[in-house]
């Protein structure tokens, strides 16, 4: 066998010695990669190559320590939420290790170049605690600072009711804020939009809450009224002013009619105007001007009832109108003076009667009123309204008949009396001669009467105080 050459020992030696280092640098890089990550190592975005499994967790300590969360409110307000600020601190889930034991550290000479990106849970712990103390001391959680939502609502602007839109407010609700900064702060977002998540407390009525357009639209239906109650002489309006202190605001804020404030409205007319079985003022045909007591029939009553409920319908259709009460009685004549200048008119001191259509003198004569001896006296001293009306009548209990038949006051009427003789009406023969109560009427005049006057005209009788001339049958009077 041939002896190597000096110069091929050399060379054998080299290439022994090489790959003896290159093998020892191998064994060397592969307990090295065994316990670091392989270079081009990225964890969460983080460069790693190099570090120990340890030294990685510091790293994604230090990422979560400078993890920031902003908060972006309405009108371009901001605040920041830092992890100082809620505690938090990086969990070890094992999760770097794995990392670290499912990379192939026997070809750690293949990733000296390269690129390997690997997410691993980043999971952490913060204080609830100390989260909702970082809420209660942000700004917008400041009753100070933070502006309550404002329900929209009907408003009167002088004339007319419009919508005032709701306000949206700065005032978040606390437990939808909370459960989604701690979402945020959980997932590592950067920014949570307040009103984009819809945070906000939101007003409970908006402008376009369609009850709440009705509303106004009633409210304007309503105040547009004008119902006016003619009285004759004299008149009484329900105009916008008053209609709008009859508005009441309810507890959900919405308005409505008071019925209760409408209807003693419509009580003080009647008071006001009401006359039925009160005083009147009379200016007889003998002169003076005397007061008849309370106590007849006669006069008007309004339906308070059912005239409130009529006045409600006319205001919610919003009704400009003239109209009349509902009356349960009702006269002859509207104004203050309500007996009107269609009227019979007995005086029993005189012993006459007076009749008048339309202000003319329809007849003037003398009568015979109730007994005064027997106890039978005409009831006087106020005004009755004509009760029926009726021709050819028969009186059962006293077995007679009459052409004319006029009652005003029970039993009490006008009539004619065929028993009486001409001549014998007037003077003193109702002292001792005269009716049950009833006015005994010549023929004639009895008749005249009955043709002129109607069911509900008045008759008013009296005593005079004096004795003068009354006026002649074709005398026109003076009305008072």
């Amino acid at each position: 066998m041939k002896k190597m050459s000096k110069r091929a020992k050399i060379v054998v030696f080299a290439l022994a010695a090489a790959a003896a280092a290159l093998l020892t640098a191998y064994f060397i890089g592969k307990n090295y990669f065994a316990a670091h990550f392989l270079p081009g190592t990225v964890i969460n975005g983080i460069d790693c190559g190099g570090d120990t499994a340890q030294e990685v967790k510091d790293k994604l300590q230090d990422t979560l320590l400078d993890y920031s969360l902003e908060l972006r409110g309405r009108g371009g307000k901001t605040e920041v939420i830092t992890a100082g600020q809620l505690g938090v601190e990086y969990t070890d889930d094992g999760g770097v290790e794995r990392l670290l034991e499912e990379q192939k550290e026997t070809l750690w000479f293949l990733a000296v170049t390269g690129t390997r990106k690997h997410e691993t849970a980043a999971d952490f712990t913060y204080s609830s605690g100390k989260l909702d103390q970082v809420l209660a001391d942000l700004s917008c959680f400041d009753p100070q600072q933070a502006v309550p939502p404002k329900d929209a609502y009907v408003e009167d602007d002088g004339s007319a009711f419009v919508v005032i839109p709701e306000q949206e407010g700065t005032t978040l609700d606390p437990e939808k804020t909370r459960q989604a900064v701690r979402e945020a702060v959980e997932s590592g977002a950067a920014v949570l939009d307040l009103e984009e998540e819809a945070l906000y407390l939101e007003p409970a009525v908006r402008g376009t809450d369609p009850e709440l357009q009705a509303e106004a639209q009633l409210l304007n239906t309503m105040t547009r009224a004008r119902i006016t109650y003619d009285f004759s002489d004299r008149q009484k309006t329900v105009d916008r002013d008053t209609i709008k202190s009859w508005l009441t605001r309810g507890e959900d804020g919405s308005y409505f009619l008071d019925r209760e404030k409408a209807a003693e409205w419509v009580r003080q007319m009647a008071y006001d105007t009401d006359t039925f079985g009160l005083e009147h003022e009379f200016k007889t045909s003998l002169g003076p001007t005397i007061t008849l007591a309370a106590g007849g029939d006669y006069g008007w009553v309004i339906d308070r009832d059912a005239t409130t409920e009529e006045l409600i319908r006319l205001l919610e259709a919003g009704e400009t109108a003239t109209v009349e009460p509902v009356y349960l009685y009702e006269g002859k004549d509207r104004s203050v003076n309500d007996i009107g200048d269609t009227y019979a008119e007995i005086c029993i001191t005189q012993q006459r009667m007076w009749c008048y259509k339309d202000g003319q003198l329809i007849a003037d004569t003398p009568v015979v009123t109730g007994c005064h001896s027997t106890g039978y006296d005409t009831p006087s001293g106020s005004v009755w309204a004509i009760d029926a009306k009726k021709a050819n009548a028969h009186f059962s209990t006293y077995n007679s008949d009459v052409d004319f038949w006029l009652p005003f006051n029970g039993d009490v009427g006008i009539h004619d009396a065929s028993w009486r003789a001409e001549g014998t009406y007037g003077g003193d023969v109702w002292l001792n001669g005269g009716s049950h109560g009833c006015i005994n009427t010549p023929y004639n005049a009895a008749q005249a009467i009955f043709q002129v006057l109607e069911i509900g005209d008045p008759v008013i009788v009296y005593y005079s105080t004096d004795q003068p001339v009354g006026p002649s049958p074709t005398q026109e009077l003076e009305m008072g």
